[in-house]
């Protein structure tokens, strides 16, 4: 007779999801106590996701609204991630460094930028054509 093996070894299974989760919960927490670009989005999704319910006229506009909020988040965390990175590596300036901050920075913004035109196409098709 075989035994199966622990849903809780530390290499697999229920462990390794429930460790996957802190460590994704501090980061969560990290961004939001070391990086302010991160706060300030945080706070306009906390306005704007319910906002998505009453502008969006059905749930694909909803789902639309929501996500492109959501993409700034992800964005954000994964250029505070590139700068920590970056930070750690040299305390000098090196110009790939400098590079891949300025890449981060690039990508954040043009989520904005099309998160700006998604909301703002949406308001438009509701208000200006009801």
């Amino acid at each position: 007779m075989t035994s199966h093996p622990s849903p809780f070894k530390s290499t697999g299974g229920l462990r390794r999801i429930f460790n996957a989760l802190r460590y994704s919960w501090q980061g969560l927490k990290a961004a939001i106590k070391y990086e302010a670009a991160f706060r300030q989005e945080l706070a306009l999704a906390v306005l704007m996701i319910p906002a998505a319910f009453f502008l969006g006229r059905n749930t694909t506009e909803v789902f639309l609204l929501i996500a492109t909020v959501v993409l700034v988040l992800v964005v954000e965390l994964l250029n505070s991630a590139i700068e920590a990175l970056a930070d750690a590596l040299s305390v000098e300036r090196h110009p790939l460094l400098g590079r891949a901050k300025d890449l981060g920075s690039a990508a954040v913004m043009l989520m904005l930028i099309f998160t700006g035109v998604v909301w703002a196409g949406v308001a438009i098709s509701r208000y200006a054509w009801s």
